[in-house]
């Protein structure tokens, strides 16, 4: 008696993300419009979320302006990005296009906005134990909350990346190439968010300055010479 053969259903696109499996995303890009709007709910409400715990320790209004920032601040990222990551990919040997690119490095962003999401109960368990405002050490607990932010964002970054190496595993000819658009990738993306976190400061907000949703000295100094200061204090 022949057997019937179940064919079985593509898992959905937020199981896939959370556990990162190559084969069933690349299969969701088949429906690039599906995939990319439920990555920018994830990155909406995760970013969002984590986003205001950034903005609680200055004052629940700096909450819901960082609420609001962070999210864009990605979506900026990821899109002013784009037209680059895809001509690296395609200089570097890997053989996609643009839409699919894009749409690799928005799934990463959005593993790591999950990722962000969850750490949001440490976060507030950080804030709960810090010296609030008004108290003599202020500073000192700006700088900790600071590098704190930072390097709970690296750790998810960290994932959501190994998430995209993966995933260029699974198009790429070698392991070499997929390292190299990897590295092209991040060191761009990379390069961009921070200035661009810069520029829409603040996030965390300064404790000698009012709370504001831009700084009207946007574009004076850098990212890396903010946490260096961060650094020193801490030390």
């Amino acid at each position: 008696m022949p057997q019937t053969v179940a064919t079985a259903k593509p898992p959905h696109t937020l199981a896939a993300l959370c556990r990162g499996e190559p084969t069933a995303l690349l299969a969701q890009f088949a429906k690039p419009a599906r995939a990319l709007l439920l990555y920018a709910i994830i990155i909406t409400f995760g970013a969002g979320i984590y986003g205001a715990t950034i903005g609680l320790w200055r004052a629940p209004q700096q909450a819901v302006f960082t609420a609001i920032k962070f999210p864009l601040l990605i979506a900026l990222t990821t899109t002013a990005n784009a037209l680059l990551n895809g001509i690296l990919a395609q200089g570097l040997g890997l053989r996609i296009g643009f839409r699919q690119s894009f749409l690799a490095i928005t799934a990463s962003f959005a593993i790591a906005s999950l990722i962000l999401a969850s750490l949001s109960p440490v976060t507030l368990f950080l804030l709960a134990n810090t010296p609030p405002l008004g108290t003599g050490s202020v500073h000192l607990s700006h700088s900790f909350m600071l590098l704190a932010h930072v390097a709970l964002i690296a750790l998810a970054g960290t994932i959501g990346n190994l998430a995209l190496y993966r995933l260029l595993l699974a198009q790429a000819a070698d392991r070499a190439t997929a390292r190299r658009v990897l590295l092209a990738w991040l060191i761009g993306n990379v390069f961009l968010g921070c200035q661009l976190s810069w520029i829409m400061r603040p996030f965390i907000g300064a404790p000698q300055l009012p709370v504001e949703f831009f700084r009207a000295e946007a574009f004076q100094g850098n990212f890396y010479e903010s946490v260096f200061r961060s650094l020193q204090n801490v030390l």
